[in-house]
């Protein structure tokens, strides 16, 4: 086993760990209640330590998990019915508009959660802090070009959709750039193919009218 692979099972783990955190509190939250972490950490069987590992403040923790009540059945479905074309730059671009459709409601509590992860010292996290949904999103969008990626350029692939796509790429596109709603779906979808054609185009073996692959 590679030193790549190891450590993408390991950030696996701490995601699926943080995702189920997540999950029992959107589960109580549904049902009408404002947990305590006690009550996540039960839920979810694991420590209180545990959710502390990955939550510093309860507020992080209940912000995060009101955010995927309001968001993921919308960016779901809209990955499954672009499913039917099985062309990842299409599936991507279904994810980019559902994100963006939610915005005006969930906006503010993105910023708020940005904020709380922003100012957490390295210390109190354990692995990624925040995005693991975004993650699991862009995964499953992009799982037609799995056979044609090596593990590395997947991983590659996934990080710098990453960065185009979700609550630091919306601010940056709407608080540094100024551009109306329709103009950042447009750019985070331009940005997302152009990144996805490029790892196509360095997963493809030199031919030998193309020695160095370079196109």
């Amino acid at each position: 086993m590679t030193e790549t692979t190891q450590s993408a099972g390991r950030v696996r783990q701490r995601r699926r760990t943080r995702a189920a955190i997540v999950r029992a509190a959107e589960d109580l939250i549904a049902a009408g209640q404002t947990p305590t972490v006690n009550e996540v950490a039960d839920a979810a069987e694991v420590s209180r330590r545990t959710v502390y590992q990955y939550f510093p403040t309860l507020e992080q923790l209940l912000i995060d998990a009101t955010l995927g009540l309001l968001t993921q059945t919308e960016v779901d479905e809209a990955i499954e019915r672009a499913d039917v074309s099985e062309n990842p730059s299409e599936r991507v671009e279904a994810m980019i508009r559902a994100l963006h459709h939610s915005t005006a409601d969930t906006l503010p509590l993105g910023r708020s959660l940005l904020r709380l992860t922003l100012t957490a010292s390295p210390e109190e996290t354990a692995g990624p802090r925040r995005g693991y949904r975004r993650i699991a999103w862009i995964e499953r969008a992009v799982e037609p070009l799995r056979p044609m990626l090596d593990e590395a350029g997947y991983q590659r692939l996934v990080s710098a959709l990453a960065m185009v796509i979700g609550w630091e790429a919306l601010i940056v596109l709407n608080d540094l750039r100024g551009l109306p709603p329709q103009d950042q779906v447009d750019t985070s979808t331009w940005a997302a193919r152009a990144l996805i054609s490029e790892a196509l185009r360095q997963a493809k073996p030199p031919t030998d009218e193309d020695p160095d692959g370079s196109g």
